[in-house]
């Protein structure tokens, strides 16, 4: 871990502190950072099993029975 100065909107961070229930600032960034990281993490794995899929036309077959369930209605 290293030790870094950075100029933090305080009231983001204020808010941020309540939301989670954390205490100390460090706790806050810390958690938003991994927060951040998992949040892109997970967003490129949905959008590299959604190019995937488009070879293997499920994203249509997944659309037509979505309309077929809506139509059903």
């Amino acid at each position: 871990m290293s030790v870094t100065q950075i100029d933090i909107d305080e009231e983001a961070l204020e808010r941020a502190m309540a939301v989670a229930g954390v205490r100390t600032k460090k706790d806050a960034v810390n958690l938003a950072l991994r927060f951040y990281a998992e949040q892109q993490e997970r967003a490129a794995c949905l959008t590299r099993h959604f190019e995937r899929a488009q070879h293997w036309e499920a994203v249509e077959r997944a659309e037509r029975l979505h309309r077929a369930e809506k139509d059903a209605r």
